[in-house]
C-alpha cells in the first residue's frame, strides 16, 4: 500500500522558517523516476503547485510565487522530499500536501489535473 505522509507543519510568526517532510512508502520513487510534488490550498482559493523534484536526479521546479523562500530537497536514502520554507508570511498559510507521480518528469506535473499519489496534508499558519 503507497502511502505518503507529511510533517512539520505548525503555527509559525511573520518572518519564521519551517521545513516540511513528505515521507514516502510502498513504492521506491527512486527506481520508479518519479515526480513528487508539494502543493498547498489556503482557505477558499484553489489547491496550487509550489514546488518539484525528480526522484532519480534531482532537478526542480518551482511555480513563480515559490522561487527564493522556498527550497525542495530528497533523501531517497529516507523516501522523503522536503521542502524548506523561509521568511514565511501570512499568505503562505496553507494546508501543505506532497503528491508523487511515476514516470513523471518534473516539467509536466505542475501541467496535470491530478496526480498518482497523495498525502494527508499538513497545516500551515502563519500570525503573530
Amino acid at each position: 500500500q503507497v502511502q505518503l505522509v507529511e510533517s512539520g507543519g505548525g503555527l509559525v510568526q511573520p518572518g519564521g522558517s519551517l521545513r516540511l517532510s513528505c515521507a514516502g512508502s510502498g513504492f521506491d520513487w527512486e527506481m520508479d523516476y518519479s515526480a513528487i510534488g508539494w502543493f498547498r490550498q489556503a482557505r477558499g482559493k484553489e489547491r496550487e503547485g509550489v514546488a518539484c523534484i525528480s526522484s532519480n536526479d534531482g532537478r526542480t521546479h518551482y511555480a513563480d510565487s515559490a522561487k527564493g523562500r522556498f527550497t525542495i530537497s530528497r533523501d531517497n536514502a529516507k523516501n522523503t522530499v522536503y521542502l524548506q520554507i523561509d521568511n514565511l508570511q501570512p499568505e503562505d498559510t496553507a494546508v501543505y500536501y506532497c503528491a508523487a507521480d511515476p514516470f513523471m518528469d518534473i516539467a509536466r506535473m505542475f501541467l496535470m489535473p491530478s496526480h498518482k499519489y497523495w498525502g494527508q496534508g499538513t497545516q500551515v499558519t502563519v500570525s503573530s
